[in-house]
């Protein structure tokens, strides 16, 4: 059986399979990044090159959590919990190869400041995004900082509280329970208090992003996934 049709059929096995399937491996991709969209009644994966070595059940539970997420049903499966195992793990096995000096330089104080240096340091970049401030990947294990950033040098708990928030997504990870997703757990919000003045950067941060206009076009069926924040 097809690949995609048995993630399908493993999720939805009482309905009729009225779609074409297609799964393509890209070099688009960093890390173990993927997507799907869907065009009528054809639904297409692609998944990075990094995939291609991965078991087959690993590989059916990543594209059953894309099927759930394209459709927004709530679902949870053997596979699926296999993926969220490798996931969680993934980060220990991908190159650390991008970095920055001003973002080494926080990764640094936060790590030495409330990770008692424990913390691996990730794959760090600068993004050109207005809407996240920042953002941790969990396919590439990267930290991805807005520029809005940069000019904020000589406020260094700016960016360090952005760098703070981003490392506990990569200490936490994530938790599922009846096909629900968490990233801000209880236990992440009270470790996002340690950060000294937390209360009072938060305010300093929200004057920082623009206020962002509301588009009345329609969404297209198109979505992009392990890319939490």
């Amino acid at each position: 059986m097809d690949m995609a049709e048995e993630a399908f059929r493993g999720l939805w096995p009482e309905k009729e399979l009225n779609y074409d399937f297609s799964i393509k491996y890209s070099g688009k991709f960093r890390g173990y990044n993927a997507n799907v969209r869907m065009l009528r009644n054809k639904i297409m994966f692609s998944l990075s090159r990094s995939w291609r070595p991965i078991s087959r059940d690993i590989k059916i539970g990543l594209l059953q959590e894309l099927l759930a997420r394209l459709f927004k049903e709530k679902r949870t499966t053997p596979s699926i919990d296999l993926y969220h195992i490798f996931l969680k793990k993934v980060h220990i096995a991908i190159p650390k190869t991008v970095s920055h000096p001003f973002l080494e330089e926080s990764f640094e104080r936060v790590n030495d400041r409330l990770f008692a240096g424990m913390m691996e340091k990730p794959n760090l970049r600068w993004s050109g995004s207005t809407r996240k401030l920042g953002s941790y990947d969990y396919g590439s294990d990267t930290i991805t900082i807005s520029t809005m950033l940069e000019d904020t040098a000589e406020d260094t708990d700016l960016i360090d509280y952005v760098m703070y928030h981003e490392l506990l997504h990569k200490k936490y990870k994530f938790s599922s329970k009846n096909g629900r997703m968490a990233y801000h757990t209880k236990e992440f919000r009270q470790s996002e208090k340690a950060f000294p003045e937390s209360a009072e950067i938060e305010k300093r941060l929200r004057m920082l992003r623009p206020k962002r206009k509301i588009s009345k076009k329609r969404k297209p069926s198109f979505l992009r996934f392990l890319g939490f924040s």
